[in-house]
């Protein structure tokens, strides 16, 4: 079986510690399912056409460190994995941003935006959490009968974070209701990760921790190594 080609979205850069991390856990997670694959950092400013730009590749891991140079370019990347069904890991600013997305797009939140890059926005989907989760680890649930569940094979699961935006909760119920589904949370029951179900869509999954962050411990994600295996069954 031929390599599956990953694209990481988003603009690299040795100082964030996520852009480390993420090579170290696909090799790992390459490894421990036995599926070849390469990846290739794509910067947002070369997005201009996304199905053009992104057609060689299998799947998309939407990266940490945001704002994007080119929000457009991110945006338009998700949607075109999302509706070609190519598999789609999202951490940290790549779940809010797939978040925006679907909200967009599928919702029908038509301004729905990121709070950090538009301050006035009228449809804040991403806003500052309550309490900043920089340099923070928690404990998360798992959604029973979910893809978050299979993938780390348990209920409970601890996670570490670099954000300090994320869900507003006021667009919670819009957002569910038109078919994503939330299914990792705090011990207060905030959101942080969703996806879609596997009868929609083989692998959309994004989550506001940084998973990949076990990779610099010598551990193979398990969400890295669920994307990896997404990524070999997707037929070039």
């Amino acid at each position: 079986m031929p390599a599956s080609s990953l694209a990481l979205v988003g603009d690299y850069s040795p100082a964030v510690i996520a852009h480390r991390a993420i090579p170290q856990a696909l090799a790992l997670a390459a490894a421990a399912t036995g599926c070849d694959v390469t990846w290739t950092w794509i910067h947002t400013d070369t997005i201009r056409d996304a199905p053009r730009d992104l057609a060689t590749f299998s799947a998309l891991w939407i990266v940490p460190a945001s704002p994007y140079a080119n929000m457009a370019g991110v945006l338009a990347a998700i949607r075109w994995a999302r509706e070609t069904k190519r598999p789609v890991l999202g951490s940290c600013g790549g779940f809010q941003h797939m978040l925006i997305e679907f909200a967009r797009h599928v919702a029908g939140i038509v301004g729905a935006d990121h709070t950090e890059i538009h301050p006035q926005t009228a449809e804040p989907v991403i806003a500052p959490l309550e309490c900043s989760l920089v340099g923070q680890t928690e404990a998360l649930r798992l959604a029973a009968d979910s893809r978050m569940r299979a993938a780390y094979g348990r209920d409970i699961a601890s996670e570490d974070y670099h954000c300090r935006y994320g869900l507003n909760p006021t667009y919670r119920a819009r957002i569910e209701s038109a078919g994503l589904r939330f299914t990792a949370f705090d011990d207060t029951g905030a959101p942080r990760a969703a996806e879609l179900a596997n009868d929609v869509h083989p692998f959309f999954l994004g989550t506001l921790f940084q998973s990949e962050r076990a990779a610099l411990r010598g551990a193979a994600p398990p969400l890295a190594c669920a994307f990896v295996h997404a990524a070999a069954a997707f037929p070039l």
